[in-house]
């Protein structure tokens, strides 16, 4: 993994050069030479792009904090799914994309997505909210008050 200058754009941007496993429906995973981007006129957004840059490559664009939280605990509602540390691939973040012609497995490197997500960070500055601390209290937060909700089902957490 190495950052790539991206010509004119590169005060703005970071690009990271990776390989990533992919799996479609029950066929063999593959390995891809993989993109990952993030430029900071869209600082909440990250690109994902698989395939190389001379042959047709597939884009998908989604929320930097999908892959920040994603490190942590599994996350993603929609088209995009991030968890971490498969028990095939404990060193591996998994990401699920889904379209309406199917769904794809991604393995990309743990470390990868760290160092990726640090420089993000570093360009955010003070712009940013501090994502890898902030992510883990709010999540550590909603852990403790789902805990208490399943513990404390009948009782109210407001007294009139």
């Amino acid at each position: 993994m190495r950052q790539v200058p991206s010509g004119a754009a590169e005060e703005r941007s970071i690009t990271f050069k990776l390989e990533v496993q992919v799996t479609v429906a029950a066929e063999r995973p593959i390995s891809l030479p993989a993109e990952l981007r993030y430029d900071r006129t869209d600082p909440y957004a990250v690109r994902l792009c698989l395939g190389t840059p001379s042959h047709l490559s597939v884009d998908w664009v989604f929320a930097r904090s999908l892959l920040v939280d994603g490190l942590r605990l599994p996350t993603g509602t929609g088209d995009v799914l991030v968890s971490p540390r498969h028990r095939c691939h404990p060193g591996a973040v998994r990401i699920i994309l889904r379209s309406r012609t199917g769904s794809a497995a991604l393995e990309i490197a743990q470390t990868a997505v760290t160092a990726f997500l640090r420089q993000t960070e570093a360009e955010l500055g003070d712009e940013g909210t501090n994502d890898l601390l902030v992510s883990q209290v709010i999540r550590t937060g909603e852990l403790q008050a789902w805990f208490l909700a399943e513990q404390l089902v009948d009782t109210p957490l407001v007294r009139a």
